[in-house]
């Protein structure tokens, strides 16, 4: 559990909510990593349901069905009640990354979301899709291949050009800023950590793009990624 303490008061996606525990189900060697990496930069109270995948098929559990009918992590659940002028409730259920990421950001009143700088805001906006929109895809499409014998090796072979186009358009925009929307962190980079950390281990990434390695060693300096990492336990990524 997070030892930070949150604001008493915040205005999320125009409810007004009382700070509660957050409680993160987080799937070992996943996605969810990056939730428990932002909550700690935010300073944000948590709580975390450890699961452990199958060791055959390397699927989530079933139990995570019983959090979210998708089965999927991340998930989290917050127990803040919320005033929406109505009945209210009594905890709110949030799935998928990057709707947790936004969903988290303005629970912290916009921090590290949406820069003021109308140009550094839409570069935010942009990394903050393309990390699971056009990113992740190809990694995770190279990782399924690899199990399959001699085929899927021939595939993989084809698709390594894909993924080095993305590779070269990361690299040639972290040469031109420090970080993904521009001279500050933001929950972007956050995003973009998960797809770059599984092409450093199968993608190709490596130390001929000088600005991507630089920006992950980075990332894994902050001390608020390092109390992640014990908070979630081992992750094969970092």
């Amino acid at each position: 559990m997070s030892l930070s303490k949150a604001r008493s008061r915040d205005l999320v996606a125009g409810f007004r909510v009382t700070s509660g525990m957050i409680t993160v189900h987080h799937l070992e060697n996943s996605r969810s990593q990056r939730v428990l990496w932002l909550l700690e930069e935010l300073g944000l109270p948590y709580a975390v349901r450890r699961y452990k995948r199958d060791e055959k098929t390397m699927l989530a559990p079933p139990s995570l069905r019983k959090v979210h009918p998708l089965g999927k992590s991340p998930v989290i659940v917050d127990d803040a009640p919320v005033e929406d002028g109505g009945a209210g409730q009594a905890s709110r259920t949030v799935a998928e990354t990057g709707a947790i990421i936004e969903y988290l950001t303005e629970k912290a009143g916009g921090r590290l979301g949406p820069p003021q700088d109308r140009e550094d805001a839409l570069h935010y906006r942009h990394f903050l899709h393309y990390a699971e929109g056009s990113l992740m895809p190809p990694l995770l499409v190279k990782l399924v291949l690899g199990q399959i014998p001699i085929l899927g090796r021939h595939a993989q072979k084809r698709l390594q050009p894909m993924i080095d186009v993305h590779l070269d358009f990361v690299e040639q925009e972290l040469s031109r800023r420090e970080w993904f929307a521009g001279s500050a962190f933001t929950a972007a980079d956050v995003m973009m950590s998960f797809p770059l950390e599984a092409a450093r281990s199968r993608g190709g990434l490596d130390d001929a793009r000088p600005a991507t390695m630089a920006w992950l060693d980075r990332i894994h300096a902050r001390p608020a990624y390092q109390a992640a990492l014990a908070s979630g336990g081992p992750y094969k990524y970092a």
